[in-house]
């Protein structure tokens, strides 16, 4: 049962402020104070040795009950989702399984020592002319964390998601600003944390969650004394206005956040001479995924202009105009959208005749294209627009589509549609786009992260505020470590790992 409250040191407590949800009936949700968001980050602080010292095992364990008590709410969480999001049943059904389970693969990477990137370097004592002392390095928890939920993704990337699944398994105590979109999922999510925590003896300052609209208690977070260290998905404005907080504090922090990509996708010549039409209607499966809202959507693009981009283009519209239209995620969200369809309209070719949407938060996709050269002098074009628009660059050389890649700002993902014949081309390209995105895919589509060791979900700026982090996969962890060396300790004093 959702009880509209922020779970604080253990407790689920109320507030005088109240906001009433949009999408669950009769249902309000208490909008934390600045007094509980402190009380918030010093039961963090307070617990924070306590939940870093407990063994590996311990932790793993914790993990793995809060996946067995997200199952237990079962239904639940799925049908409230859908209530709060428009998100269809498969998809959140989806969308638990990949939380639990990457809930599940955090404790098994904390299983083992792996990830500590343990180093020894014995001591020397005969090397001349000074001798070497024993060294030898890990990592520890850095302390802490606030982690924001996502507008788009209401258990993967939110209370119980990435960020807070990593964090955990580092050791660190986590406090989720939830999202007001989907404030009662986020608020079921918690429930399932504290009756793990319960269960496996944890402090009450492991985990908590507090609700707030606006900006008021985000803030007042990142610039808690006693936060360490942020994780954020969202958009460019408010991951940036976070960014600048938590780096203007006496004591900056840092601040991991996904902000937006573009992900264009280059289409080369005879890739496009076998299969134009292909690439065509896959693309049009892609951008309309979810209305379009991942942050991996492709919505650009880049090919040479001629009868294969005619096959391409003829391809995708006539998908797109068959799409039925989709609820997007909040009012905001869906207004955006709208408006940045609009702006297009006013600087490019439409080439969808999709209509207009009609149901509540519904919106159709479209499809535009532009010249490279237009495309390249017009920034607005660059910038992301959450939901189903794409817009189809259209190159007069290889020359100029190599021109496209050394303008793009940094991207999530950046795609490669090629044959063996492309492979000369591609090689070209390849150096460029490494320096402009986290991942590279060759024939395929963006939208759907892998949840393994071997993904990186970040890429430079804009796409995300730190190059060397990913928010998906096990170098996750990375972010809520930081290294320690002991010179000459006596064993006996020695983490665990470094013993012997």
């Amino acid at each position: 049962m959702i009880l509209g409250q922020n779970l604080i040191d253990g407790n689920w407590v109320g507030s005088e402020n109240l906001r009433a949800s949009d999408d669950l009936e009769g249902q309000s949700f208490a909008q934390a104070t600045a007094a509980q968001v402190d009380e918030a980050c010093r039961a963090a602080l307070r617990d924070f040795r306590a939940y870093s010292g407990k063994s590996r095992a311990e932790r793993a364990t914790f993990l793995r009950s809060i996946a067995e008590q997200m199952d237990v709410l079962g239904d639940e969480i799925i049908q409230t989702g859908m209530a709060e999001t428009g998100l269809p049943e498969a998809r959140l059904v989806g969308e638990r399984g990949r939380t639990t389970g990457q809930l599940r693969m955090f404790a098994d990477l904390i299983d083992k020592t792996g990830y500590l990137d343990i180093r020894k370097d014995g001591a020397l004592p005969d090397r001349t002319p000074l001798p070497r002392p024993d060294l030898r390095l890990t990592h520890k928890a850095i302390g802490p964390v606030a982690v924001f939920g996502a507008s788009n993704f209401p258990l993967a990337f939110s209370t119980a998601g990435g960020d807070t699944a990593s964090a955990l398994a580092a050791g660190c105590p986590v406090i989720v600003k939830g999202h007001s979109a989907h404030a009662g999922t986020a608020e079921l999510v918690a429930q399932a944390i504290a009756k793990a925590i319960e269960i496996c003896d944890m402090p009450a300052g492991t985990f908590q969650i507090v609700q707030g609209s606006g900006r008021e208690v985000g803030s007042a977070l990142v610039q808690h004394p006693d936060i360490r260290a942020v994780g954020f998905t969202g958009s460019l404005a408010g991951g940036r206005a976070l960014y600048d907080l938590c780096h203007a504090r006496p004591s900056p922090i840092p601040f991991y956040g996904e902000l937006g990509s573009v992900n264009p996708m280059f289409c080369l010549p005879s890739a496009m001479g076998t299969r134009a039409a292909e690439i065509g209607a896959g693309w049009a499966v892609s951008l309309t995924m979810g209305a379009g809202q991942f942050c991996t959507n492709p919505g650009v693009a880049v090919m040479l202009k001629g009868p294969d981009a005619d096959a391409l283009e003829t391809a995708c519209v006539a998908a797109l105009n068959q799409t039925a239209e989709q609820k997007m995620l909040t009012d905001g969200i869906h207004a955006a959208y709208e408006q940045g369809v609009r702006a297009f309209r006013d600087l490019m070719t439409e080439v969808t005749s999709c209509g207009a949407a009609t149901g509540k938060r519904a919106a159709l996709p479209a499809l535009f294209k532009v010249s490279a050269a237009e495309w390249m002098a017009t920034p607005q074009l660059q910038h992301e627009v959450f939901g189903a628009a794409g817009i189809i660059v259209l190159c007069d050389t290889l020359d100029e589509m190599r021109d496209v890649a050394e303008a793009l700002e940094g991207q999530l993902t950046l795609t490669l549609h090629l044959d063996d014949a492309d492979q000369d081309f591609a090689g070209d390209l390849l150096p460029i786009l490494e320096e402009k995105a986290g991942r590279l895919l060759a024939n395929g589509f963006p939208t759907g992260v892998e949840v393994c060791s071997s993904m990186m979900h970040g890429g430079p700026y804009p796409a995300s505020t730190d190059v060397r982090a990913t928010s998906v996969g096990t170098l996750g962890i990375a972010r809520w470590l930081r290294p320690i060396s002991y010179q000459n300790m006596p064993d006996a004093l020695l983490p665990s790992e470094l013993k012997g």
